[in-house]
C-alpha cells in the first residue's frame, strides 16, 4: 500500500492513491484558498465515515432500512495540551428501530479500521532521500 503526496498551487497538498486524487488545502485565514478540506478535517471525517461504512453494512446485512439513520460526531479539543481529547460518535436511529439491534449496531461501528488504528497506532518514520 503506497500513496504519493504532491503539491499544488499555494498551500494545496494532494494524496494520490489507486488512481484517485484526494485534495487538501488550508483555509483562507491560514494563507490557503479554502478550496478543499484541511488534512486534519479529512482525518476527523475519516473516523465518522469509516464507522458509517460499518453501520451501513450492518443495516444492509440485516435487511434494515438506512432511512433516518445517521451518525453524529462530536470532537472535544484540549486547548491546554493542543490535542483532540475526545471523540464521541452517536448513531441516531429512527423511532421504532428494533431494540434488539442497537448494541450490535454500536459494535459494528466500533470495528472501524480508523478507530482501531488510533487505538493501536502504527510506527511512523520520516526520512529525506534522493530518487
Amino acid at each position: 500500500m503506497e500513496m504519493t503526496i504532491t503539491f499544488g498551487e499555494g498551500l494545496k497538498v494532494n494524496a494520490e492513491y489507486e488512481g484517485r486524487v484526494i485534495p487538501t488545502d488550508q483555509p483562507v485565514s491560514a494563507g490557503g484558498q479554502g478550496s478543499a478540506p484541511e488534512p486534519y478535517t479529512l482525518f476527523l471525517a475519516s473516523i465518522g465515515t469509516c464507522a458509517g461504512v460499518y453501520v451501513l453494512s450492518f443495516l444492509k446485512n440485516h435487511g434494515l432500512p438506512a432511512d433516518g439513520v445517521r451518525l453524529e460526531q462530536k470532537m472535544t479539543y484540549d486547548q491546554a495540551n493542543h490535542r483532540m481529547a475526545r471523540i464521541d460518535l452517536r448513531i441516531i436511529v429512527p423511532a421504532g428501530f428494533p431494540e434488539k439491534y442497537r448494541k450490535a449496531l454500536v459494535r459494528s461501528a466500533e470495528l472501524c479500521a480508523v478507530k482501531r488504528a488510533l487505538a493501536n497506532p502504527p510506527e511512523f518514520t520520516v526520512e529525506a532521500v534522493e530518487p
